[in-house]
């Protein structure tokens, strides 16, 4: 059976907000990544750079998304850190990563991320 990580994490804002927290360039720059290079459509890149000096590296270079629903779910192929390369930045396929928000019971104000990385090989 694929190993899956499952992070399911409730922030206060709107699903609108919260889904741009992952599809929006200076978004994703506010809070995840020091560069960011996101196509948000379906087989748009989704290249987050943490060293943007050297983009090869400590990057998800390559990434494409693999579906998208505004305000709905997005999902991409995934790369790890630089610790984490050797096993998971050349694995064919890559990892994946699939994202859907919904609101907090009746809540508008508030949205639960459901965030599944799967992929995961034991080999």
């Amino acid at each position: 059976m694929e190993n899956i990580i499952l992070i399911k994490e409730e922030i206060d804002c709107d699903i609108s907000t919260a889904f741009k927290m992952f599809t929006t360039n200076k978004l994703l720059e506010s809070w995840l990544t020091e560069e960011a290079d996101v196509d948000p459509k379906l087989g748009g890149k989704y290249e987050l750079f943490w060293d943007p000096n050297n983009k090869n590296i400590n990057s998800t270079i390559g990434c494409k998304i693999t579906g998208i629903e505004k305000d709905k779910f997005i999902s991409f192929d995934w790369k790890g850190p630089v610790d984490f390369q050797d096993f998971m930045n050349t694995a064919d396929p890559l990892t994946h990563l699939i994202i859907f928000f919904s609101h907090k019971d009746n809540d508008l104000t508030k949205t639960i991320i459901h965030l599944f990385h799967t992929g995961w090989r034991n080999d």
